[in-house]
């Protein structure tokens, strides 16, 4: 079976606008969550989230491209060109060989609100334009990468909810080992906008602790009161490990393992088994033991009932092992589409630079999070491999195990 490796990252999120910045965040527990007034006109109860830069996009693109792009889409357009970059793939080689692409995404609200709104003010459909097709489309992500790259390969936007980022790692992992394709773009991306997030506020799902924005996310903790949206994009240059020796690739570490499972039960109610059995198959995938994982990124988005069943899930898998564990959404909120491929890179970060990044704002343990290692504060730690957790709305669940490359 082939061996698929990691050539290259790019990130753009509350954290920072490339990977030295974020690493820096990482490691100093610095969260990225702020207030957004625009919430508080809209009428939401909780103006809290990840505040995230848009990118100049002007000096980069010729105007056609950029009408094209929602948000998301300039956030994955920015992580990506750092990800190639970091790859040591030109434009050059981009239109020389075949390069696929596997993006999460599982919305564009902002645009197509605006189509609506244009059309409902000025009663002329022809006004909307034909960029409002184009990032209006749940596709639009990887319809505007591979138009923009010149991407001839596997074209395909993969939308489960939470577990987006995730699966689009997975699915290339697959491609790649099938034969199928030597070089995937694989990443995440999420939109931040106000227009975006309504619903989910509308339904008490974010904290409502706005006195103190940066210890509003709390993974974990007894005192949580839900979670903080957030957003940005996430790249991983995803490669044949043979074809990456071959061109000379910075090769930075290998994807190892996939694991998936569907809950089949509640549309909205996380399962400690469903969680359990995509964990389980991720480590079997890898060939992996329990006492192997260095380290467990989890999923926790610091709501009360999805935290208690993913502790239950790794106190039955790592009980007995106790792993550091900790929830990088304690400091970036939960980044959604792009969380389980913005997670992957954090994670890795934190291998190439032997620490483990702290939960923030843990502080107390509830009756599930009491028996495992959670990581409070940043630890000095080698990692070899590591274990990234992703569950999504709908029981879509998705874990990767990530190793330091094996000659």
């Amino acid at each position: 079976m082939r061996k698929v490796v990691i050539t290259g990252m790019g990130i753009w999120s509350c954290l920072g606008k490339n990977l030295d910045e974020v690493a820096e965040s990482l490691y100093k527990g610095k969260s990225g969550i702020g207030i957004e007034e625009k919430r508080i006109e809209y009428g939401y109860r909780s103006p809290l989230t990840g505040i995230v830069a848009r990118p100049e996009l002007k000096p980069l693109l010729d105007r056609r491209s950029r009408v094209c792009l929602p948000e998301q889409g300039e956030f994955a357009f920015m992580a990506t060109r750092e990800a190639l970059a970091n790859a040591g793939i030109d434009m050059e080689y981009l239109e020389k060989n075949e390069v696929g692409v596997l993006y999460g995404n599982d919305s564009s609200a902002e645009a197509v609100i605006q189509s609506h709104t244009t059309a409902m003010e000025k009663h002329d459909t022809t006004l909307i334009g034909s960029g409002g097709i184009f990032r209006s489309m749940n596709s639009t992500v990887t319809m505007n990468l591979s138009t923009i790259f010149k991407l001839r390969g596997i074209n395909m936007t993969i939308s489960a909810a939470c577990a987006s980022g995730s699966h689009a790692i997975g699915l290339g992992l697959m491609f790649i080992r099938q034969g199928l394709q030597d070089i995937v773009i694989c990443g995440g991306a999420q939109e931040v906008n106000y227009l975006s997030m309504g619903s989910f506020d509308g339904i008490s799902t974010f904290s409502m602790r706005t006195d103190d924005p940066t210890k509003a996310s709390r993974p974990f903790d007894k005192s949580r009161d839900g979670l903080v949206p957030s957003g940005g994009a996430a790249t991983v240059i995803l490669e044949d490990y043979d074809h990456a020796v071959r061109r000379g690739a910075p090769i930075i570490a290998e994807v190892a393992g996939y694991g998936f499972s569907s809950n089949g039960a509640n549309i909205s109610q996380p399962s400690d088994l469903g969680c359990q059995i995509a964990m389980e198959r991720a480590l079997k995938d890898a060939g992996c033991a329990i006492s192997d994982i260095d380290y467990v990124n989890a999923h926790a988005t610091s709501t009360p009932q999805g935290d208690a069943f993913e502790a239950m899930a790794l106190d039955q898998l790592f009980g007995s092992v106790r792993p550091p564990i900790s929830s990088t959404k304690s400091m970036t909120g939960h980044e959604c589409w792009m969380a389980g491929a913005s997670e992957i890179v954090y994670s890795t970060l934190m291998m190439q630079r032997s620490f483990v990044a702290p939960n923030i704002n843990f502080e107390q343990p509830d009756d599930y999070s009491k028996n495992l290692n959670i990581a409070n504060k940043t630890i000095e730690k080698n990692i070899d491999t590591y274990l990234s957790n992703s569950f999504g709305f709908g029981g879509t669940n998705s874990a990767l195990v990530v190793r330091k490359v094996r000659n």
